[in-house]
């Protein structure tokens, strides 16, 4: 510590002013000492350590700033670095690096009269068993400088893949149908068989609207959708919303307007879907997760059970 205080005066004082002004106070230091530490070579943890701190600080820098000790450690791990858990906590919090926390996200999708409406066919259980079983959609919010821009994103429940995503400057209808109509692109252009999807929701008036449904049934999906203001009837979209406001909206705001939100938006789907790690998932990204799934299940890679 002696030492560091020295080093950090250095450049304006000099050393020997520095070790002068120290003399007969609790924090003085011998010339002959400073010098024997500053030309003794670092010790082999010190060298380890410095390393580590540099792979550290860039797999927390191109992941948004957002991971904390377990997931850096996962990451360096599957880069081939061998470190302990204890040693990545240590380091972080000596280089001050720490996880995101994510707060609650307010509802956003104001419910349609209660007229007839499909069943709650999750039920809270958020499980599948393959892609293309369940997919769970909601809308979020952010504000810009240019005022409020509106975000809807689809989630395949099995490898939590964002499969479709919008975002606009109104909460009509078209913001959650050009969501849905991107996934069952993606999926139908990847050779997916959508009959019997189970598409779950809140009871948004976007997504009981008649043209919102109606291409649910052209895709062969079946709707859910949950009970009357209850968030846990849609947790894990809700979830994913207060994950994208903690890691792009507030991380990287503040926003200027739709269009450099937009571009923020789709370069973190493509880092969600293809490079995030996932405690749910066997700390694997989504994009892999199923990659995994479909060359151990060639067969029933999209056959739905539920």
């Amino acid at each position: 510590m002696k030492v560091e205080f020295v080093d950090s005066q250095r450049e304006e004082h000099g050393v020997q002013p520095v070790l002068q002004a120290l003399q007969g106070t609790p924090a003085q230091i011998a010339p002959s000492t400073y010098y024997a530490v500053k030309t003794r070579p670092a010790s082999a943890r010190a060298v380890r350590d410095g390393e580590l701190i540099t792979k550290i600080e860039h797999v927390h820098e191109v992941n948004y700033g957002v991971y904390g000790a377990r997931k850096v450690w996962h990451e360096l791990n599957r880069q081939g670095v061998t470190v302990a858990r204890c040693t990545v906590e240590r380091l972080m919090r000596a280089a001050g690096l720490r996880g995101l926390l994510r707060d609650k996200s307010a509802r956003t999708t104001p419910p349609a009269p209660e007229t007839a409406r499909p069943g709650d066919l999750v039920e809270r259980d958020f499980t599948a068993t393959s892609p293309n079983e369940l997919w769970v959609a909601d809308l979020t919010y952010v504000r810009t400088s240019a005022g409020w821009v509106y975000a809807a994103f689809i989630l395949d429940v099995f490898s939590r893949m964002i499969v479709g995503w919008q975002v606009a400057t109104s909460l009509y209808t078209d913001l959650a149908l050009d969501a849905l109509q991107m996934a069952i692109w993606r999926r139908q252009a990847a050779g997916a068989d959508l009959a019997g999807l189970v598409h779950h929701s809140d009871r948004g008036v976007q997504y009981r609207a008649i043209r919102y449904t109606q291409r649910l049934a052209e895709a062969g999906a079946v709707a859910s959708v949950g009970s009357v203001g209850d968030s846990y009837d849609n947790a894990m979209a809700e979830a994913f919303n207060s994950l994208f406001k903690a890691e792009l909206v507030r991380n990287k705001g503040p926003w200027r307007g739709l269009d450099d939100l937009e571009i923020a938006t789709v370069e973190y789907i493509d880092w969600y879907n293809n490079r995030r790690l996932h405690g749910e998932l066997e700390h694997v990204p989504p994009a892999e997760y199923e990659a995994l799934h479909t060359m151990t299940h060639p067969v029933n890679a999209t056959l739905k059970t539920r």
